[in-house]
């Protein structure tokens, strides 16, 4: 497996996390673990340290900062939380050594930014003053069970095999609604989505919206012996061919089978009733495919015979009009642009605040 793919595996995107989460809206799989310490009080604490003689270090110091954002640090201790899973599984994968190694530093580097990006959104969150209420908090775990069709039972019980408590879930949950405030207030109040673009959008995606076409199908057709000579299997062959002219003349389908009652080939006719393409076999696949209604096959060769198709009507199943699929499209761009503006909301918050990785 290479690393882009394994990256995908995993999950990474070019995106922040955090956003990730308010857009699934779901249940998180880690514990955030966020240290306090502001960048004079670590000063501090590494002072003290320097007392302390050389050869206990190793074991007194559990930790270090690894960034500075802001007025905030994130410390080694964090990072490796955050990232040891993501290390658990390149390591069981049994990639080369080298190729491990590099992979254990690229997820690092992805997950410090992400984590950096954490806390520039809790810090917008305090500046902005939003807020989650207990009556919200409640409101929207009761959502996300219905929508998923769980028990209260069901959501400790899976929450428990994701090692989480329910108590800690809340804070999760409350977090992804903080988020989800912040995006509102700062990007979708400003995304406004036309009518123009969604109508480019269901043209330029037309075959997403069509449905299945299904085939109301009948057919004339010759029913020859299990043992059969050549001389008969033509006489059949040259009834159809005259029904099949007669067709082309503009003869009505379902009078055909009449006209033949006496002929030395016995000719029959069915309603096949309604077919998907899909359920028809390849011959006629390919025949029917470009067909209209109204219109029949020419003569086909089958296991039984021969036999004409004709096509009585085509209808549209599980298609949607314009208007019926416009909601659904309109969420769909309003999602895209979320993301493009959150990048470069993001982009614009690390640029405008004091960030410094120390390695």
């Amino acid at each position: 497996m290479g690393k882009d793919s394994f990256f995908l595996m995993l999950g990474f995107h070019l995106h922040d996390r955090s956003k990730d989460e308010i857009q699934r809206n779901r249940p998180l799989g880690r514990v955030d673990r966020c240290f306090a310490l502001t960048a004079a009080a670590w000063g501090l604490v590494m002072t003290a340290l320097m007392a302390v003689p050389v050869r206990s270090l190793a074991l007194e110091i559990v930790d270090r900062v690894v960034a500075i954002v802001n007025n905030e640090v994130v410390s080694l201790y964090e990072l490796n939380e955050s990232v040891r899973p993501f290390i658990e599984q390149i390591q069981s994968s049994q990639y080369p050594d080298d190729v491990e190694r590099q992979l254990k530093y690229e997820v690092r580097q992805k997950v410090l930014q992400q984590l950096i990006d954490e806390k520039l959104t809790d810090q917008e969150l305090a500046r902005l003053q939003i807020t989650v209420s207990e009556t919200e908090l409640d409101r929207a775990i009761e959502r996300m069970k219905e929508a998923n069709f769980l028990t209260d039972e069901k959501l400790r019980a899976g929450l428990e095999r994701q090692g989480l408590t329910y108590d800690e879930y809340r804070q999760r949950m409350k977090k992804q609604l903080l988020r989800s405030k912040l995006v509102n207030l700062e990007i979708r109040s400003k995304i406004v989505i036309t009518e123009e673009d969604i109508k480019e959008y269901y043209t330029n995606n037309a075959a997403s919206y069509a449905g299945e076409k299904k085939y109301l199908l009948h057919n004339i057709y010759t029913r020859l012996p299990s043992i059969v000579t050549e001389q008969e299997k033509q006489i059949a062959l040259g009834i159809m061919e005259t029904i099949h002219q007669e067709l082309e003349d503009g003869k009505p389908f379902e009078l055909l089978t009449t006209d033949y009652a006496g002929a030395t080939v016995m000719i029959e006719s069915s309603n096949l009733g309604y077919f998907k393409l899909e359920e028809l076999s390849k011959q006629l696949r390919d025949v029917l495919g470009s067909m209209q209604a109204g219109s029949f096959t020419p003569v086909l060769e089958s296991d039984f015979g021969y036999q004409i198709v004709y096509v009585e009507t085509i209808e549209e199943v599980g298609g949607k009009t314009l208007e019926e699929a416009k909601p659904e499209i309109q969420q769909k761009l309003y999602d895209e642009v979320v993301d493009e503006k959150f990048e470069s909301w993001l982009q614009v918050l690390r640029e405008r605040s004091h960030i410094k990785i120390i390695n």
